[in-house]
């Protein structure tokens, strides 16, 4: 039977169970549902002094907004409701594929998945890393690309009062390996490389990959009027990319080669083109005004510089098969194709171009992703520099 309570204390309650005394119970109300039905807590201590202590705790953070607003949902839970509410409008489709590919490989059903976002501490976040790292054999840029996942994901639960602080601020993140050193042509490579294309169809796109330094994707993109002849530049606006589509019910998703914006806003630039290649892209020109003509009506004139034999966006996978094929035929070494753009940078370099021009032209967003990806060639550079003071102090 409850006793009688006191004044001021509430609805505090002995708690009964099968008939025998548990403890005490206090229940408030803290809101309605989405149907108008109120919603009540209940608190539980041994003694009326710990429930009543337990009720007003809550009642304080409550106040103060240091609750939850949900105290069942989950982290795979709030994860998907970033993704699918917060961010799918927002992030580049390629980016939100592969946000959604790590939601659903390391946080969906996992340890920490499950977890209630108001249990889940750092300690939890630490120990499923160090499974990954240990256990699982996955890099530490795995864990990288999953922590900042989560930290950004966990910094909105913040500020939607699901969560006090961020977990994620206090994990001790491995050690991530050295970068490799990147894939370029020699100067011998190169010229035999071009040579090697005299006849193929693909010629004019390997060679202003060499010349310009641009992204596979940006190339695909790119339209005819973005070519000023008249001024040997192009202007790189777009870029082409196969993604999944991000459906919010989970099903199915299929892939569509989609037109995005450049990587970053760095990225939208004007790049000059050597007059070789300007030559070589007219030829191009002619070459595909034949193709168009042999196509007929089934061609379609998107503008592209490079489309494939009727007019529709190339695939880069077909591109990528064909640049390793050329490769072979010339018996250079397989490089990635990013190699032609590290090359053209690495050129600039060995031509004296200052570190700035050169992040410009390729489009990077910071000057020191530039001087961090290029390492290989700058300490040549400064020792090339210092070399010309010699003459300063000739006796």
């Amino acid at each position: 039977m409850p006793s009688k309570k006191a004044n001021g204390e509430g609805s505090v309650q002995k708690y009964y169970k099968d008939g025998v005394l548990k403890g005490w119970r206090t229940t408030i109300t803290i809101g309605h549902d989405d149907t108008g039905k109120l919603v009540r807590k209940q608190f539980y201590g041994k003694t009326k002094l710990e429930t009543i202590k337990k009720k007003n705790e809550y009642m304080n953070k409550s106040a103060a907004g240091l609750l939850p607003c949900d105290e069942k949902i989950t982290l795979q839970e709030w994860i998907k409701i970033w993704l699918y509410e917060y961010r799918i409008n927002d992030l580049r489709p390629s980016t939100l594929e592969r946000y959604c590919g790590i939601y659903k490989i390391y946080i969906l059903n996992s340890p920490i998945g499950l977890k209630k976002l108001k249990d889940l501490k750092t300690a939890n976040l630490q120990a499923y890393y160090n499974i990954l790292i240990q256990e699982k054999h996955k890099t530490p840029n795995v864990i990288k690309n999953l922590n900042k996942l989560l930290k950004t994901g966990l910094n909105q639960a913040v500020k939607e009062h699901y969560i006090i602080i961020n977990p994620c601020n206090s994990v001790t993140l491995p050690k991530l390996p050295p970068k490799k050193e990147i894939q370029i042509f020699t100067v011998e490579e190169e010229k035999k490389f071009i040579k090697s294309l005299s006849s193929h169809r693909n010629r004019a796109l390997f060679m202003l990959a060499l010349g310009t330094g641009l992204r596979q994707g940006e190339i695909l993109a790119l339209r005819w009027s973005d070519i000023n002849f008249e001024e040997n530049e192009l202007k790189v606006q777009r870029t082409f990319k196969r993604v999944q589509l991000i459906n919010r019910d989970n099903s199915k998703n299929k892939t569509e080669l989609i037109v995005q914006e450049p990587k970053t806003k760095n990225s939208k630039r004007t790049i000059p083109i050597p007059s070789t290649i300007a030559a070589e892209l007219k030829r191009h020109k002619i070459r595909q005004a034949e193709e168009k003509l042999k196509a007929g009506d089934i061609y379609v004139d998107n503008d592209l510089v490079f489309p494939n034999a009727i007019g529709e966006p190339t695939d880069a996978k077909n591109i990528t098969r064909s640049y390793k094929r050329a490769l072979k035929r010339a018996d250079i070494s397989y490089k990635n194709f990013h190699a032609m753009r590290h090359t053209y940078a690495t050129r600039l370099f060995e031509a004296d171009i200052p570190l700035k021009t050169v992040q410009e032209l390729l489009g990077h967003a910071d000057i020191s992703t530039t001087a961090n990806v290029y390492t290989h060639v700058l300490p040549r550079q400064k020792i090339k520099a210092v070399d010309r003071l010699n003459d300063l102090f000739a006796l």
